[in-house]
């Protein structure tokens, strides 16, 4: 027997064990109950019921991990300080078992995907997320204030576009497998021209806010921010909304920028690199299929980015 993960049973219970380690360690007490949550992709996670509570402990098999908890560390409390509703972290570390860990009180609350207050919902992630952008970072990408490390960090928006998040490769990628059309190529071209000369100060994005992402109570109201492992220090609100935006309506698309706060004006002057990081953030999937000859869903990719799907404008 497999769990989702695709970890056999032995294995999850070898983890289970270091769960255990984890509360007792950080509690001085036992749990009471442990039961391994098949949600975890990457992760080993635990529901924990203790009699301080009901928490999650998140392993990871990778050792290189705990810099990205400690991130999610860093941004879900300096977002808790801007207003944002997340998870508490309780504890961050490597320490007691030689792997990352993470444990976290449980939110209360569910999934928002089938919430019956959509509308609702969406709006206040607009509203959250402007409050998200509202914190000022230093450095671009994904390595920024919750690190020491200097080497790794990109001072300059310039080397931030032109290193990590490499758009020339990006570019060459769906050029060579004919994605885009010529006339596309050199609208995305001539936009990245213009965003090498842009300053831009840096704020905290969170990078995947979905409505998968997102815990509600049963009236609609949100009750936490979740999955902060791809938050950046990065231009806002471009980055944010070319991923945010990404799987809504055309209607949930306004109604998620009328709780944003842009106003039109704006939005239609951020609109072109915010498609052109919607365009890229493709290519690693392109490349993939490519290389998988997984050719039907490269025809499908080419209907999506060559704008045949796009009802609402020439």
């Amino acid at each position: 027997m497999k769990t989702r993960n695709d970890a056999p049973e032995k294995e999850v219970e070898r983890y289970k064990q270091m769960a255990r380690q984890v509360i007792e360690h950080h509690f001085g007490t036992k749990p009471r109950r442990i039961s391994h949550k098949t949600a975890g992709l990457s992760n080993f996670v635990f529901a924990v019921n203790h009699p301080e509570g009901d928490f999650v402990v998140r392993i990871s098999p990778e050792v290189t991990r705990l810099d990205l908890f400690i991130k999610e560390q860093w941004a879900q409390n300096t977002a808790h300080e801007a207003g944002v509703p997340t998870a508490e972290i309780l504890e961050v570390g490597n320490g007691i078992i030689n792997l990352p860990f993470m444990i976290t009180r449980t939110v209360k609350g569910g999934n928002a995907l089938d919430h019956p207050e959509r509308e609702k919902i969406i709006r206040q992630m607009g509203r959250y997320a402007a409050a998200i952008n509202s914190v000022k970072t230093s450095g671009f990408g994904a390595t920024f204030d919750w690190s020491n490390n200097q080497l790794s960090r990109n001072e300059t928006w310039r080397d931030y576009l032109e290193k990590e998040l490499n758009y020339e490769a990006r570019l060459n990628i769906l050029e060579k497998r004919k994605m885009v059309s010529g006339e596309q190529l050199k609208k995305l071209e001539k936009t990245f021209a213009a965003a090498l000369k842009m300053k831009p100060q840096p704020v905290l994005n969170h990078s995947d806010i979905r409505l998968k992402n997102v815990i509600v109570d049963e009236t609609g109201e949100i009750n936490a921010f979740i999955d902060w492992e791809n938050c950046t220090s990065n231009l806002a609100p471009h980055w944010e909304l070319s991923i945010a935006l990404h799987d809504l309506s055309i209607d949930e698309k306004q109604i998620f920028l009328e709780g944003y706060g842009i106003n039109e004006k704006n939005l239609r002057e951020a609109a072109p690199l915010m498609k052109a990081f919607n365009l890229i953030n493709y290519a690693a999937d392109v490349e993939r299929f490519a290389n998988e000859k997984d050719y039907n869903r490269l025809e499908q990719y080419r209907t999506r980015l060559s704008g045949f799907l796009d009802l609402y404008s020439l």
